[in-house]
């Protein structure tokens, strides 16, 4: 009797923990991340004070690619500068 008893909470046991076995409905895996933006020219934003077209120079050099397309400088004429700020460290 006692066998029984075991072997009937054992199939209740296992009964149970399958039906919690979760839904059927699969998690959709994220998006992939948006490719990076290909600049061709210098951004506005770069030409609108020195320190923002130091930050911009100094982005570039560090993720520039041998294979990218070199920039356009169509935009700018002379890089901006200024008589009152201080020199920015470049390295």
């Amino acid at each position: 009797m006692k066998q029984q008893s075991i072997h009937a909470l054992a199939l209740l046991a296992s009964g149970l923990l399958a039906a919690c076995g979760g839904s059927d409905d699969a998690a959709a895996p994220p998006p992939p991340p948006p490719p990076p933006v290909l600049l061709t020219e210098v951004p506005e934003s770069a030409l609108a004070s020195p320190g923002a077209y130091t930050q911009f120079t100094l982005g570039q050099s560090q993720a520039a690619s041998e294979s990218d397309e070199p920039l356009t400088t169509d935009k700018l004429s002379m890089p901006p500068a200024s008589e009152s700020d201080e020199p920015l460290a470049v390295s």
